[in-house]
């Protein structure tokens, strides 16, 4: 992967305005995805803190592990789909069993593995029934949209309007969590957990039927002729990395950022409901992530017009001011607001970022950077950022009663700790821009 590989990418030429089935791809597939990851990064922690166990470290276990599994299905699926040079059938077929996974979790219980295991382990293996079938059911997702979907949105789009589509993607979670939040929130406060993940399941089965209809795989696309073992591990050569400084700066940028964002991310729920004692967290939620939502798509052809790396410090500053003001915010109106700029700091920054990330990949290695950008943006945040907030949390060892229970809760500590990795990020921007034509 050379340097002039990467100028080729930049300059692959493609049409700036994207026609109404790919623009139905993205926001459609990409979606649903999101709401799977959702359900994953935040609905899946609150599962097991309120029907297994409220141990944090169990958390970041499960967080870790799943991080684990889908890097190595996306260092698989992606330089695969580059060899064939197709991300369709990945697609469909990935989201479809990704569904099927989804709706097993309503069937793993402490009440129906009582019958199976002794009683005083029964705790235990419940929690690693779901750590394992987690694992399965991250693999099958990173396999259908990190690695081929993401590699599919960098096939149809060009250097000139992916400020726009990075924009409009990073929107998506805040929508996926809104869309969570107001529609299955309720299964979850009644107990209804079968229900809420045979739903979820549905939706991701059906998206893959989508899929199918509106996923079209570009005809005469790049394929990479390399060994499949030498390009899933092509990216990871110091020769790859010499020769595309400014790919592996800004893949850099992403795993600070996310770390910065796990650190407080899997536990946020459980702070504001739990520490702030703020039951309306749902409406909380809501109002963050609209607002949020909207800046992120305003700034895109903000990113398009002033540049990727100029953005990016600007949007991690809004980002750390959300966080430091996060710390001291208490109340209904104050944590909306706290949240609104953390928020649109976060989804700001991730827009740049990722923007840059497209920009960057060589046009015959799209599918293998997908690796490289789940171990910087999944990976490294999920096995190191869970862990800080857990350690967090424990140093700061305050509880809640909940019938009779003590239970150990998230403090406004996470925020710190956030704040202060977010402020590494200045490393590989300052090198970005070194790097930047003048």
């Amino acid at each position: 992967m050379t340097h002039q590989t990467a100028s080729r990418a930049d300059h692959h030429l493609r049409p700036t305005a994207l026609g109404t089935r790919t623009w139905l791809g993205i926001i459609v597939i990409g979606l649903v995805g999101q709401i799977a990851w959702t359900v994953e990064n935040l609905y899946l922690n609150v599962f097991v803190y309120d029907t297994i166990t409220d141990n944090p470290t169990t958390i970041a276990t499960m967080v870790a592990a799943s991080a684990i599994a889908a890097t190595l299905a996306t260092f698989l699926i992606g330089p695969y789909s580059d060899r064939i040079g197709k991300r369709r059938v990945f697609i469909v077929t990935g989201y479809i069993l990704w569904g099927v996974s989804t709706m097993l979790f309503g069937f793993i219980t402490v009440e129906s593995l009582a019958a199976l295991v002794p009683a005083a382990s029964v705790v235990a293996a419940t929690a690693t029934a779901v750590i394992v079938l987690d694992v399965i059911m991250s693999f099958l997702g990173a396999g259908a949209n990190d690695a081929s979907f993401n590699a599919w949105v960098t096939d149809t789009t060009s250097p000139s309007n992916r400020g726009r589509v990075e924009s409009v993607l990073a929107m998506l979670p805040l929508m996926s969590m809104l869309l969570v939040f107001g529609g299955l929130d309720g299964l979850t406060k009644s107990g209804d957990w079968r229900v809420f993940f045979i739903v979820v399941g549905a939706l991701m089965i059906v998206a893959g039927l989508v899929a199918l209809v509106l996923i079209r795989d570009l005809p005469g696309e790049p394929r990479q002729a390399e060994g499949l073992l030498r390009s899933i591990v092509h990216g990871l050569r110091p020769d790859a990395v010499r020769g595309n400084p400014r790919l592996y700066w800004t893949l850099v940028a992403l795993a600070i950022l996310g770390v910065s964002t796990q650190v407080f991310l899997p536990y946020l729920i459980i702070y504001v409901q739990r520490y702030l004692s703020i039951e309306a967290y749902a409406l909380v939620l809501a109002v963050v992530l609209t607002g949020s939502a909207v800046v992120s798509v305003l700034g895109g052809r903000v990113i398009d017009r002033v540049g990727k790396v100029a953005f990016m410090l600007p949007a991690a500053g809004i980002y750390l001011v959300g966080l430091l003001l996060m710390v001291f915010a208490r109340g209904l109106v104050p944590v909306i607001g706290s949240g609104l700029v953390m928020m649109s700091g976060f989804m700001l920054t991730m827009a740049a970022i990722g923007a840059a990330i497209r920009d960057y990949s060589p046009v015959d290695r799209v599918g293998m950077v997908q690796g490289l950008r789940m171990i910087a943006m999944v990976l490294i945040p999920m096995v190191i950022g869970p862990f800080i907030g857990a350690a967090v949390i424990r140093g700061a060892d305050e509880y809640y009663e909940e019938l009779g229970q003590l239970k150990q809760v998230p403090t406004p500590g996470i925020f710190v700790a956030a704040a202060i990795v977010i402020l590494l990020i200045v490393i590989p921007v300052q090198a970005l821009r070194r790097r930047e034509p003048s």
